[in-house]
């Protein structure tokens, strides 16, 4: 087809700006909605907050997915910086420590964050992709420590995602009364996975197959 058959240029820059700006909005919106309302915030709230249609903002994320993966990968990518940086520090125990505080921190002010982190979602391939290579690198850091004799031996990944899921549940109470409260229990927590002095536990762990499935069961899918 000629240009002079298609939309002409003069025009059709500008509306690449546009739809590049209603995709900024949405995302802008959408980062506000999800914090404070959840992984099922409402999309058509976030469609009337923008001041477009429900059609449009579906023209530019097709699926509630695909929403939630533009809001969250940024911050995915600051996760995965840290567990990095962690892993190449001289101390293992504090680098352990490090990536805990990074990944509650960042759960700690953002409800959708959490819901993100705390389940799966099997039908996405690329929010299983992002959940096996923070898996992954979680298991690396726990590995690591445990190597240096510093986090007990008996202690895992399913351990550690437990303690996201009550963490949730401690943000969510406190958040407007003593928003700093979840760090205590962390730190709490974290002088529990220490080597020194271990008890031995009642219960195993939970296999990698029971967590999968646990947090299946939390997306609701």
């Amino acid at each position: 087809m000629s240009r002079s058959a298609e939309e002409p240029a003069y025009l059709a820059r500008p509306r690449r700006r546009d739809a590049q700006r209603n995709r900024e909005r949405f995302i802008a919106a959408a980062q506000a909605a999800f914090a404070a309302n959840g992984v099922d915030a409402s999309l058509e709230q976030i469609a009337r907050d923008v001041g477009l249609a429900i059609g449009t903002l579906y023209r530019h994320f097709p699926t509630r997915i695909d929403l939630l993966l533009a809001v969250f990968e940024p911050k995915v990518q600051k996760l995965v910086e840290t567990a990095e940086h962690a892993l190449a520090m001289d101390d293992a125990w504090e680098g352990f420590c490090v990536f805990l505080e990074a990944l509650f921190g960042m759960q700690a002010g953002d409800r959708g964050f959490n819901d993100l982190v705390s389940m799966r979602f099997p039908a996405s391939e690329r929010t299983e992709a992002m959940h096996d290579r923070l898996y992954h690198l979680l298991e690396k850091i726990l590995h690591r420590a445990q190597e240096h004799g510093v986090v007990r031996p008996d202690i895992t990944v399913a351990d550690i995602i437990t303690l996201v899921w009550a963490n949730g549940r401690i943000i969510e109470a406190t958040s407007h009364t003593a928003p700093q409260a979840w760090r205590r229990h962390l730190h709490l927590m974290i002088d529990a996975f220490r080597a020194e002095n271990r008890h031995d536990l009642p219960e195993p762990p939970l296999t990698g197959e029971q967590l999968y499935a646990a947090m299946v069961h939390l997306s609701g899918e």
